[in-house]
């Protein structure tokens, strides 16, 4: 069959024989009896309708090679499902039946970055540390930052140096530190770029990270380590994450009851809700889904420089697939809000209730706030020094 298409095709490219010719006593002579001008007309006519026939059938070709193709990629992404998912299973009784929700991990590919999977073969423990973005200007934060994670006992950390100053730094301070290679796009946000554009660059970096097959816990350093988080990990999701929320409604989500008096009778619209998940402190495990979650978050914000990393993050972990969208296919878990609490919660809620008071926080985020460096302080004096007021004297918001 396939033969016999290809010789039609193939037949239609063959040119149309042209009169041999021969010289003779200084004239051409014919070996065919010369054409009337009609049938050379006729014959120019044949070859141009013939090319046109031969141009469709090749666009048929590609049509279908391309059909082929698709098809095959999707048998290949079914074989993959089936390797995933294992052999089918029947449910089994009413309530004992749970869906799966960890994707396995990426095979590690040291080729991606040899010199950073020497330094993480170092860092890491069980193929699992902490890392942070850092400049120059924030040297006092980062400064409290790490000194906190000594004090706990997290030896698996790592600062990522966006300048040559936060590198030698951190070396002077025996800080785990990694300077990437020059990279023009880096460099650049790293000297002027604002907060927002630096922590954009998180999601271009961890991604060598995760392909190298460890998980990481990305972390801000306006945050105070209290206990080691790894010790409060579940570990059954592409991503854990601390919440903005700060209740129990607001941070595992609830339903919201929309009011349009104008519908009559149904006038209540029931919506689902739950404050973001926080950019500036998430667990994330190196799987397919988190290393997508990652591509497209940075894709998005080096195209609009004016997007709020944050927003964008969220955005494409929790927006479901319709019609022009494909949603991520992402595993995520809240973490505990007063274990990793963030400032609206503590100087909102916990330091006004004794119970609470009495309970100690894994880290303590001032995200709410931009007086960062006085509330990290007074977090230490509180939890670490014992000074029961050193809370009392900062206002719930933000208020200078």
């Amino acid at each position: 069959m396939r033969h016999s298409f290809m010789s039609a095709v193939v037949g239609l490219t063959q040119p149309y024989m042209i009169p041999k010719t021969s010289l003779h006593r200084g004239h051409i002579v014919s070996s065919v009896v010369c054409a009337l001008p009609e049938q050379v007309n006729a014959l120019k006519t044949d070859i141009l309708a013939a090319r046109e026939k031969n141009s469709e059938l090749k666009k048929e070709v590609r049509s279908l090679m391309e059909k082929l193709r698709m098809a095959e990629q999707g048998k290949g992404h079914a074989q993959e499902q089936v390797v995933v998912l294992g052999e089918k299973h029947k449910a089994g009784p009413f309530g004992t039946v749970k869906g799966l929700r960890t994707n396995p991990t990426v095979v590690p590919d040291e080729s991606v970055n040899p010199r950073l999977a020497k330094i993480l073969e170092e860092v890491a423990i069980y193929k699992e540390l902490i890392v942070c973005l850092a400049t120059y200007n924030v040297k006092e934060m980062l400064e409290l930052w790490f000194t906190n994670i000594k004090k706990v006992g997290i030896p698996n950390y790592l600062v990522v140096a966006l300048d040559d100053e936060t590198e030698e730094f951190c070396k002077l301070n025996d800080v785990p530190v990694y300077r990437r290679d020059p990279d023009e796009y880096v460099d650049t946000i790293a000297k002027i770029g604002n907060n927002h554009a630096v922590s954009g660059l998180k999601f271009r970096i961890l991604r060598e990270f995760l392909q190298l097959g460890y998980g990481v816990i990305l972390s801000d350093i306006d945050i105070v380590y209290l206990q080691n988080p790894f010790d409060h990990l579940y570990r059954d999701s592409d991503v854990e994450s601390m919440s903005d929320g700060h209740n129990n409604m607001t941070a595992y989500g609830y339903n919201d009851v929309f009011d349009e008096p104008s519908m009559g009778w149904a006038r209540y619209a029931h919506t689902m809700r739950i404050w973001v998940y926080n950019s500036g402190f998430f667990y994330i495990r190196p799987t397919i889904p988190s290393i997508e979650l990652l591509d497209r978050v940075a894709t998005r914000l080096s195209l609009d420089p004016k997007a709020w990393d944050q927003a964008v993050f969220n955005e494409e972990l929790f927006f479901p697939s319709h019609p022009g969208y494909d949603g991520l296919f992402a595993a995520k878990r809240t973490m505990d809000m007063y274990l990793f609490m963030n400032s609206k919660v503590l100087f909102k809620t916990v330091r006004k209730s004794n119970p609470l008071k009495k309970l100690k926080p894994v880290v303590v985020h001032i995200n709410y706030h931009p007086d960062k460096f006085e509330r990290m302080k007074a977090v230490v004096d509180f939890y670490v020094n014992g000074k029961q007021d050193a809370l009392d004297n900062f206002p719930d918001g933000s208020e200078w």
